[in-house]
């Protein structure tokens, strides 16, 4: 697996919790943005945990099921608040385009940042991160 491909998902990933975050705390901030940014951030994260293991990326936004593919690999993938991830899921399109309008509230947009932080942690965890040569090493010993 090329490290420089997860280092590029990461980085990806770490640029929309920045626009996210940003936008949160600007002077009247667009929360359906926030929210699409958080969304991007765990499904970019969680991709990134999928290729440094080998995995084909689906083309999906659904955060459950990337988590149950992370979770083939790595049980205590189980053990993320899946009512919570999952609720991010409906910013990956829903709040994109005005058929079915919907403005998350400002305090909905902090707690998909609050996701977006808890799942970053969690998986950065997993990756061994510093760089990913611990992750790698770790999975050349147990694969």
């Amino acid at each position: 697996m090329n490290e420089d491909v997860v280092k590029k998902w990461i980085l990806k990933a770490e640029n929309d919790l920045k626009t996210g975050k940003d936008e949160q705390a600007s002077s009247n901030p667009a929360t359906d943005m926030v929210c699409f940014h958080m969304q991007q951030c765990v499904e970019k994260y969680l991709k990134a945990f999928l290729i440094l293991y080998g995995r084909e990326i689906s083309k999906t936004h659904n955060i459950t099921f990337l988590v149950r593919q992370c979770m083939e690999i790595d049980e205590a993938f189980g053990n993320l608040p899946e009512d919570d991830l999952d609720s991010l899921t409906d910013y990956a399109v829903e709040v994109r385009y005005p058929d079915d309008f919907y403005m998350p509230s400002f305090s909905e947009a902090g707690k998909a940042i609050e996701i977006a932080e808890f799942a970053k942690r969690f998986v950065r965890e997993k990756l061994g991160f510093e760089g990913v040569s611990k992750a790698m090493n770790n999975k050349e010993e147990t694969g």
